[in-house]
């Protein structure tokens, strides 16, 4: 019957007088114990509570007690409650402990109760013990004891160091709660059932954190294959334990050192700029480097195509840091600067994050900085890439690139970013800092203190926060240790930001130079949450902490990068308190301040308690073991110093504020930091005892270990640290930050394993991933559980909350995934669901990463002499205690092996390898209260010692060290087999190695072996009479590791490090029985670190044997502690008897070294090993001497064969004798099989012998021969699959047919097969036929491009769509190989495309799947962000298939984006090129100087096989024995050939001169043949068309390497290398693969696909056919022919030039060649016509690509017919056009000016017209005066001439760059042309009114008439029907011009009515035509009105017309009034006269 019982003993520390009463709850059910009457502080209750419960007892499950004060009268009231997690119940069955209770507030009282729970489950697995009774005293059933020797041994005298289960009651020892062990319960006699079995019948079980050996054992043979760990390469990491954590292996920190990164940013044009006829430039910044492109006059979308490159050699922290920003300035000259337009940034580490590491024809989105409140300012498409050293960038196929770019699809943002980004303030507020070091000398400050009588604070800090770019700083606190600020620094920047980091620095204010005191980043990503319930930025208040160089003041810190946050920070430098937080903008709002400048303003402080309540923390460690102290520093005596932030730090620690001023927190007082004293006896106040901190143990002198190193003499004396701080208590993060970490840590090694199983191809691997999948989800629900109690409440953040809550959705998440991919785990699916959970781990670690720091890390320093020597860094949380198993930190209450190594820089390198010292370290950290632990995890039996110090409270003090009294002995046995692929540490290429095995305090080496990479010592290594302190039983649980470092001997100086590995022994205790399935150990394979990369393998095992003790020492032992006789004591037999014996030396040679014994050495088979010896290649000089009498010596396992001498090395490199063989004896176990060592020596005079290079091949299984099938149809094909033909590539098998895109492998039944080819050879269609039986003919028709019968529907679609396509005939003479290229082009990336949708809806399956099964949980918000983005990235590239022209029906050949040769396996199908190395290995990076060591290769091939071989291989006809396995290759004489290279064109080539451009030219280097090119080079140009072939006659072997380079041609100078690549000729030549000469897809014998090769396709199949032994070819009638047992079809026809049609057989042989894969045994994939892309390279760059060059090789021996003329593939020269543009009319200008007299709108209008490049040669018509109403009429011609390539779809300008250019550059560019309406002004500028930009290829058709001319014309210019100009020639209608106003909105400013009309060169010569209205062919005048003559010829007609048509009646009016006014005038005048007149007259 299951069982919870729960013994209530006492609640101490109670409150007053009173009467108590608890209730006990589980599981819902309630008990209360008795009232507990009139008790003071202790209440014993002393009671049992039963619970039998029918479930099993789940460790989640809680147990709840409350103590109340009982009141009989009122209710009782609640004193505390304690709640606990019954995980360690459920576990381990039994569990006593102490612990405190919290109140109603969740904050804990002093109050505690002390409780014992057993849980007795059905099968007894878990807890065994009687029902009624508590176990007190052992079951003594036999009347005799079986004790465990530990518990008697010890001396109990206070019962120290055990604990709390192990007190002595009376004098009768308490057993231990039974179930930790197997042994324990062995020992009490009790029957153990397997732990498991229960499990069994449910599901797989769960591996657990215990060691695995022990679980092996206890499931004695019947184990579950999921929970079984293998030893994986690194056997320590899988032996997880209880009291040791896993050592780190690898030793040298990788981050600070620098790196090379080249940056390569191509701006290719701009669109939408914001402006009126700008004069764009671009500037591209990257860091603090800027380079530009040219300036583009009058456009606002300007084309550049500038390439530009940057390289770094800095850090990779520093590199992802740096911005990258693209700004667009408009009209910058050398006068000045220009203005911005717009300005985007980007950090370095979002490119390199993105797939690829690239961004590829992306537009990035200008914006402002000045003005937020602006939009979008145009965008720029770019590319940009990040290369760091050996990344492969694919870049996708660069030829004629559509410019039809959707924006909006494609724009420069990583996945999952809006388009549309929002600006955004970002607020860093900075409060105050603390701890901070000395900045200055002391002599300063004397001399001021003397002057101004201050003693003051040595440092003027101020902090600096970097961000996107930009920089503010706070004011200077001057003098001041403990500065506060309260002021915040603000940045404006578009949200979701594109740069991950912020840089918080404090500095110091220096007159001469500002230092940085410490530095922190904040990553973005981590205080954000971007998903559906994310949240915005936000952080703190929290404090970070600051880590950087050591505390000392020096005026040149030699670790001063460590501050700028470079590298692992040393030691604690300040902690800086900090919130951040993040606010989006709305630009619409009035008040907004537009500019983007850094702000910084003064904030309200905060309080004390926000960042949480300050506790007392305890910090205690003990030093078990200092060993490997280095011998530099073994002659003085050492110490070791533990700090935690500024606690314990003795030497530089503590500087003292000025002012001693004293802080009250949480009402007790005490000195900031300089309570930590050194050892003295000062006193200080403290509540629970006199207690001092003790940071650092006492001096003591090393002991010599061996040569290399010492140790400290600890032994039984353990010396221990203790030290009290004082920090917030913010554990909770560290806590579920903690979780995370295990379950990652578990996965981690979970899928270790998974690899390792399938690795080791051992079985069930889907079983183990299962087991994995179901920890995962068990700990995923766990955690959800755990973290949601969060009990304090005080300090919590914004942050805190949202990070709990994301991380419980993604955790729960998680692990409802784990359970679903759990059941989708199948054999055949394991590889891809193990991806899938690799990304698990990496969302785990990523969560795991706590960005609010709490406690500061942990550093150990050892000190000599007072200075600090070397330290180790340990992060808090990993020692955190926590009394929920899973919260604790995963090294908290471990011994951990801990390695010391040196600060900063001095780390990298050798020195960072060399082991400074190796600590055992027992470390605890917890809050004071919980202190009363601490020693609990510590390897039981020791004594405390205390400090010699009375006082009150002695109990509480903790010890200053430990003295073990009991201790084991034990026998370790080091069985040291071999290692493999060492670090080559001589100059020779090899090393002389031997190993050291160090275990505790001894040392021992292996003896050493010269020359060999690859040593076998076969040796066992015995260290008699170690002793480790501690329990027998714990002991075999935790051995301490072992530590194997591997050396070269050197004759002069001393060894020479070559790596370091990690063991754990296999123990055997000594009443353990020495036998399977634990012994003897089994030999394993560990990884050889140096520093961080590997160095190789060792081959070896390692047993830890107890030595028993005398039993009657034991016995007296008993009596002196018991005080009761003891009858009979059983244990094993004293002295050495028990141990397994050792084997004497069996080698008389070997003298007294001892061989691995049998059973563990591995079982040998015999097996014959033969070589193909084929020739030597490219041996370098030795001694400067040449190579000339060279020969090949062949090892392996100490048996080996020599090939014959070359006798003249230059005149044939060849063997004369090429198959010779060898037998040896090699294990049964393939994996464990020795490397083959391959040594190529010179034979020089008087019989010396020198060592030229040497090759390891490190594995054999490769070259296996397996023995044919007899099954099988042919033996031989099932044989030759691992004969080496099968070629490996990247350890994966390649199939037979190639990768490539279009092969499909076809199943080949017995019978005959058929393969049709249809006649209309462009569409074919896939019939199946169904077969009948076996003997009947197959019909299979085989499709090689179903692409075109896709296209064809297509076809058909789009033309029932209204003819949008006009489809032409692809004219026979028009085609050339350029077309082919093209079309071929096309197809590969449709490839690329329909591979890219083709994954996301795998993708997309994926996650329904997952959806659909989990479709009890709602569906994740990522999985629908994920689906939009494939959706999108479906449509786009639906969208293109639909989008593109119809293909024209031309033949193609095969581009491989990569070189032909992975491909094809290096066309290793039958020779291998192993390379010879030499010298000494590079320490940069892994292998990364290889090539340098390179001298030489060796080509030939292994086979091997296990003896005795069937007799049916060799009875086979024409078998020659002398071949061996070799049969049919050919032979090595010496043969001509004619070499022919093809170059096509090179790609972002890498710039070679200032102008950030290169003037490239081909050299082709082949053996003495060297051909430059250099009078052909191509002017400043990055892409540049070569397009040329070259003719080279070669001999093999002597000239097989080809060299192809790229020089930049230098007018001065000399010229530079860019890049060059090297291709083996010798390999293609022989490959099966027949890569002489590409077999094209179709044949034709003239026009542009001609047959190349000079062997017809009729005649290789006769060829292949006879070589391969097979029946055929049969040609038969009605186009068939048959080869072997397979029928193939095709057409019989072909045409000659004449067009005549002749019967061939060529095309039916054809089709078998290109199906040879598909014969049987014989087929190869046969390589097809192929352009090849392969890397350039540059020695001065290694690993990183200077361009791409792409080409073809074609060979062709000259004992062979001569093939024809080399193929035409001269570039396509452009075609000359003429483009006449006929400007008609304009109308609806808008009216830009006021007239002169009467203010009415007018516009003087005139067009303005060029193509695109050709801003010079622009054009104007005349000007269209007055234009009243917006008509003008021109009829005015321009015309433009020039040179376009129809391919490309580019207009090729030639043109100087300048006047100081050499020569003409030639540049490519998109035909578009541009017209413009101005209007004319006199006195000022023209003014700019609008434009239109028409792209010639697609541009929209023109209106009929202006009023069906609309600005949707340029919207919605996509959906419109387009036209091109090349097809129509002729085109006329009415465009709109456009321009945009003040709110950037598009408006029309015009319509334009034109005429296009597009002529050849030719025809233009014919039919002339004259500018504007010039002859010939004038245009006839425009019809315009009066008014529209210039003012300025007739400025009073001009005056006059103006005036008459607008006044016309006024001026009548006035005309009138005038008339009469000059009438009366005229009256008035002559009246007088008149009547004078009359009267004098009358009167004379």
């Amino acid at each position: 019957m299951m069982a919870l019982m729960v013994h209530l003993k006492t609640a101490a520390h109670l409150r007053g007088k009173g009467d108590r009463i608890a209730k006990v709850t589980f599981r819902g059910l309630s008990f209360y114990s008795r009232v507990a009457e009139n008790c003071d502080a202790v209440a014993h209750f002393n009671e049992i509570f039963r619970w039998p419960i029918a479930s099993r007892l789940d460790g989640n499950e809680m147990l709840e007690i409350q103590v109340y004060n009982y009141s009989k009268v009122f209710s009782n009231r609640l004193v505390g409650t304690f709640c606990m997690v019954l995980q360690k119940v459920a576990e381990e069955g039994h569990l006593e402990l102490t612990d405190t209770l919290i109140d109603d507030n969740n904050t804990s009282i002093k109050t505690s109760v002390t409780i014992e729970i057993k849980y007795q489950s059905m099968d007894g697995a878990v807890g065994v013990w009687s029902d009624g009774e508590f176990l007190d005293v052992p079951d003594d059933r036999d009347g005799m004891f079986a004790f465990e020797t530990e518990s008697l041994l010890s001396s109990q005298s206070h019962g120290s160091g055990t604990p709390p289960g192990r007190t002595l009651q009376g004098s009768i020892p308490t057993f231990r709660k039974a179930g930790k062990g197997v042994f324990s319960a062995m020992k009490l006699g009790k029957i153990k059932s397997s732990k498991d079995d229960h499990k069994k019948a449910e599901e797989p079980a769960v591996l657990e954190m215990e060691d695995l050996d022990r679980k092996a054992m206890r499931l004695s043979g019947t184990v579950d294959p999921d929970t079984i760990s293998l030893a994986s390469v690194t056997a320590v990491t899988t032996n997880v334990s209880n009291k040791r954590s896993k050592p780190d292996i690898k030793m040298e920190p990788s981050s600070g050192r620098p790196v090379d990164y080249q940056i390569s940013i191509t701006v290719i044009e701009a669109r939408q700029l914001i402006g009126l006829n700008m004069d764009p430039v671009v500037c591209v910044e990257v860091g603090d480097e800027k380079k530009y492109t040219s300036m583009k006059e009058s456009t606002n979308c300007p084309y550049y195509n500038d390439y530009f490159v940057f390289d770094f050699h800095v850090p990779p922290d520093v590199m992802f840091d740096k911005i990258i920003k693209i700004s667009v300035i408009h009209s910058k000259n050398l006068l000045r600067s220009g203005t911005l337009v717009g300005n985007f940034k980007m950090d370095v580490g979002t490119v390199y994050s993105q797939p690829e590491h690239q961004f590829y024809h992306k537009w990035a989105i200008m914006s402002d900085p000045d003005d937020i409140t602006a939009g979008c300012k145009g965008y720029v498409k770019c590319d940009i890439a990040v290369v760091g050293k050996g990344d492969n960038i694919k870049t996708p196929h660069k030829a004629n690139e559509t410019d039809e770019d959707d924006l909006e699809a494609n724009l420069l943002l990583p996945e999952g970013i809006p388009a549309e980004r929002q600006w955004a303030r970002f607020y860093v507020k900075i409060y105050r800092a603390e701890g901070l070091p000395k900045m200055n000398t002391n002599i300063m400050a004397n001399v001021k203190k003397a002057f101004i009588g201050e003693n003051r604070d040595l440092v003027d800090p101020y902090v600096q926060v970097q961000f996107a770019g930009q920089k503010g700083k706070t004011s200077v606190q001057k003098s001041s240790y403990e500065p506060i600020w309260n002021e915040q620094v603000v940045f404006t920047e578009l949200f979701p930001p594109l740069c991950k980091r912020l840089k918080v620095q404090i500095r110091d204010s220096d007159k001469v130079n500002d230092v940085a005191i410490g530095t922190h980043f904040v990553d973005l990503r981590k205080i954000s949450n971007e998903g559906d319930k994310g949240f915005l930025p936000t952080m703190g208040p929290a404090w970070v902490n600051m880590y950087g160089s050591t505390r000392q003041y020096t005026l040149m810190d030699e670790h001063q990068d460590l501050n700028e946050g470079l590298g692992e920070g040393v030691s604690f430098r300040a902690r800086l308190l900090i919130s951040m937080a993040v606010e989006i903008l709305d630009t619409t709002s009035p008040e907004l301040m537009s500019s983007t400048e850094v702000q910084v303003e003064g904030v309200s402080n905060i309080s004390e308690s926000a960042t949480g309540k300050m506790d007392e923390f305890f910090l205690f460690g003990s030093f078990l073991e200092a060993t490997m102290i280095d011998r530099k520093i073994g002659d003085k005596p050492i110490s070791f110093e533990i700090t935690i932030g500024n606690y314990g730090n003795q030497i530089d620690g503590v500087s003292k504020p000025s002012s001693a001023k004293k802080k009250k927190k949480d009402g007790e007082s005490e000195e900031e930091e300089n309570e930590l004293i050194q050892n003295s006896s000062e006193d200080e106040a403290d509540e629970d005892a006199d207690l001092v901190s003790v940071s650092s143990t006492p001096p003591m002198r090393p002991v010599i270990t061996d040569r290399n190193y010492f140790h400290l003499p600890y032994f039984d004396k353990k010396p221990c640290v203790y030290i009290k701080s004082w920090w917030q208590d913010q554990r909770r993060r560290l806590y579920n930050s903690n979780m995370m970490d295990k379950i990652a840590d578990k996965l981690e090694e979970g899928l270790n394993d998974v690899q390792e199983i399938m690795k080791t191809e051992k079985a069930f691997p889907e079983r183990r991933l299962r087991g994995v999948l179901e920890e995962l989800g068990v700990g995923c629900s766990r955690f959800v559980i755990l973290a949601n109690k969060d009990v304090n409440q005080a300090g919590r953040t914004k942050l805190d909350r949202e990070r709990l809550k994301s991380c419980m959705r993604e955790m729960d998440s998680m692990g409802q995934q784990a359970k679903q991919l759990r059941t989708q785990v199948k054999k055949n699916t394991v590889r891809d669901k193990l991806k899938l959970v690799q990304n698990f781990l990496q969302k785990l670690r990523f969560l795991a990463d706590e960005p609010q720091h709490s406690i500061p890390d942990v550093f150990v320093w050892m000190m000599s002499n007072n200075k600090r020597i070397a330290y180790a860094r340990i992060p808090s949380k990993d020692i955190l205690y926590s009394i929920v198993d899973e919260e604790t930190g995963k090294d908290c209450c471990k011994v951990k092996g801990v390695f010391l190594k040196l600060p900063g820089k001095k780390g990298f390198g050798p020195a960072g390898w060399t082991v400074q010292a190796k600590l055992e370290l027992y470390l605890w950290l917890g809050i004071n209260k919980q202190r009363k632990d601490f020693l609990s995890g510590l390897p039981n039996g020791f004594e405390e010692v205390k400090a010699a110090k009375t006082g009150p409270g002695l109990q509480s003090i903790p010890p200053v060290s430990l003295v073990y009294n009991m201790k084991q002995v034990f026998q370790l046995r080091a069985h040291m087999y071999q290692a493999r692929s060492l670090f080559a540490a001589d100059n020779s290429g090899l090393s002389d190695p031997f190993a050291r095995v160090f275990f505790s305090t001894h040392s021992q080496v292996t003896e050493v072996l010269s020359e060999t990479l690859c040593p076998t010592w076969d040796q066992l290594l015995v260290f008699d009479d170690v002793e480790l302190f501690g329990e027998a039983s714990e002991l075999r649980d935790d051995p301490p590791i072992i530590v194997v470092e591997l050396f070269d001997q050197d004759t002069v100086g001393k060894a020479e490090f070559i790596g370091r590995t990690f063991a754990k022994p296999t123990i055997k205790m000594c009443e353990e029985y020495y036998g399977p399935p634990r012994f003897p150990p089994q030999l394993e394979y560990y990884q050889i670190y140096r520093g961080n990369c590997t160095a190789g393998e060792l081959l070896a095992a390692f047993e830890l044997l107890q030595i028993p003790f005398d039993p009657e020492v034991i016995r007296r032992a008993l009596i002196a502690v018991h005080n009761f006789a003891v009858p009979q004591i059983k244990v094993g037999q004293g002295g050495k008897a028990d141990l397994p014996p050792l084997e004497g030396s069996t080698d008389s040679e070997r003298g007294t070294i001892l061989p691995v014994p049998l059973g563990i050495r591995p079982i040998l088979s015999r097996y014959r090993i033969e070589v193909l010896f084929w020739g030597l290649r490219d041996l370098k000089r030795i001694n400067l001497a040449q190579v000339d009498r060279p020969r090949v010596d062949i090892e392996c396992a100490g048996r080996g064969v020599q090939s014959v001498l070359i006798q003249n090395y230059k005149k044939n490199p060849n063997f004369s004798i090429l198959v010779k063989w060898f037998e040896v004896d090699l294990p049964e176990n393939e994996l464990l099989h020795p490397p083959l060592n391959i040594r190529v020596v010179d034979c020089r005079a008087f019989g010396r012998y020198i060592l030229v290079g040497s090759h390891a091949v490190s594995s054999l299984r490769r070259f296996i021969y397996s023995a044919p099938d007899k099954a099988s149809n042919n033996w031989a094909s099932a044989a030759k699959l691992m004969n080496g033909y099968m070629v490996l590539t990247n350890g994966g098998c390649q199939p037979r047919s190639s990768p490539s895109l279009s092969s499909r492998t076809l199943s080949r039944p017995a019978g005959d097969f058929m393969v049709d080819m249809d006649s209309e050879h462009s569409i074919r269609k896939m019939d199946t036929m169904v077969k009948l039986d076996a003997t009947s003919d197959a019909v299979v028709k085989v499709d090689m491009t179903e692409e075109e019968s896709d296209k064809d529907k297509k076809k058909k679609k789009k033309k029932k769509k209204g003819g949008m396509e006009e489809e032409e005939e692809t004219d026979e003479r028009v085609l050339d190989w350029w077309s082919k290229y093209f079309a071929s082009i096309e197809t590969l990336k449709e490839s690329l495309r329909a591979q890219e949708v083709a994954q996301a809806e795998a993708e997309e399956r994926e996650d329904l799947e997952i959806a659909a099964e989990a479709a009890g949980f709602k569906t994740k918000d990522k999985s629908r962000e994920k689906r939009f983005f494939k959706d999108k990235k479906k449509g786009q590239a639906a969208e293109h298939s639909e989008r593109r022209p119809v293909k024209a029906k031309v033949d193609e050949l095969v581009v491989y984006n990569k070189e032909l040769e992975t491909e094809y396996g290096n066309f290793a199908d039958w020779l291998h090129t192993f390379n010879l190395y030499r010298g000494k290995a590079g320490d940069d990076d892994e292998h990364a100087q290889d090539d340098d060591r390179i001298v030489g290769r060796f080509k030939g091939s292994l086979c091997m096989y296990k003896l005795p071989l069937s007799e049916e291989i060799t009875r086979e006809a024409g078998f020659d024995p002398n071949m061996g396995m070799f049969q049919s290759i050919p032979h090595n004489d010496p043969i001509n050939v004619l070499v022919r290279v093809y170059v096509v064109r090179a790609t972002d080539l890498h710039p070679a001169d200032i102008n950030g451009k290169a003037d490239p030219y081909i050299v082709i280097k082949l053996g003495k043949s060297d051909v430059k090119d250099k009078e052909n080079y191509i002017s400043k140009q990055l892409n540049p068309v070569f397009g040329k072939s070259f003719d080279i006659e070669a001999t093999f072997p002597m000239e097989s390497m080809l060299s192809v380079s790229v020089y930049d041609w230098d007018l001065v100078g000399t010229d530079d290398l860019i890049g060059e690549t090297k291709i083996d000729l010798e390999n293609r030549f022989y490959s099966k693969y027949r890569a002489t000469c590409g077999i094209s897809s179709k044949y034709s014998v003239h026009g542009y696909n001609i047959w190349r090769d000079p062997m017809k396709p009729s005649q290789i199949l006769a060829k292949l056919c006879k070589d391969g032994k097979i029946d055929g070819p049969h040609y038969g009638p009605g186009g068939k022919v048959k080869v072997a047992n397979r029928i193939f079809q095709g057409r019989t026809e072909i045409e000659d030039e004449n067009g005549l049609k002749k019967q061939t057989e060529e095309h039916l042989a054809l089709t078998v060649l290109n199906h040879w894969e598909e014969i049987p045994r014989v087929g190869w994939k046969l390589v097809p016509e192929h352009v090849e892309t392969r890397p350039l390279l540059n020695p001065d760059k290694p690993g990183i690509e200077q361009g791409r060059i792409e080409m073809w090789v074609d060979m062709f021996p000259m004992d062979m017919p001569a093939p024809g003329p080399a193929l035409d593939i001269s570039p396509r020269k452009p075609k000359s056009f003429e483009l006449r543009v006929v400007i008609w009319n304009t109308d609806d200008v808008i009216l830009e000016d006021d007239a002169f007299m009467t203010g009415e709108k007018m516009s003087d209008i005139y067009v303005r017209g060029w193509l695109k490049g050709q801003q010079e040669d622009k054009q104007d018509t005349d000007v269209h005066y007055h234009s009243l109403t917006g008509e003008g009429n021109f009829n005015w011609r321009f015309v433009f001439p020039f040179d376009y390539l129809m391919a490309e779809e580019k207009i090729v300008i030639s043109k100087k760059e300048s006047m100081f250019s050499w020569d003409e550059t030639e540049y490519k560019i998109p035909p578009r042309l541009t017209l413009q309406v101005w209007d004319a002004d006199h006195f000022s500028a023209d003014d700019f009114l609008g434009a239109i930009e028409l792209d010639l290829n697609r541009f929209p058709r023109g209106a009929k008439t202006a009023k069906q001319c609309s600005l949707d014309m340029i919207r919605n210019e996509h959906e419109l029907p387009t036209i091109s100009i090349f097809k129509q020639k002729r085109v006329k209608g009415w465009w709109p011009f456009v321009a945009r106003d003040e709110n950037d909105e598009m408006e029309l400013t015009g319509k334009v009515e034109a005429e296009l009309h597009l002529v050849t060169a030719e025809e233009a010569e014919k039919s002339p035509v004259g500018l504007g209205r010039n002859e010939p062919d004038p245009l006839e005048k425009p019809n315009r009105p009066s008014s529209s003559l210039s003012w300025l010829l007739s400025p009073l007609r001009t005056l006059c017309l103006l005036v008459w048509r607008l006044y016309r009646l006024p001026c009548l009016l006035l005309l009138a009034a005038l008339l009469g006014l000059l009438f009366l005038a005229l009256l008035l005048f002559s009246v007088p006269s008149e009547l004078s007149h009359k009267l004098f007259n009358s009167a004379g």
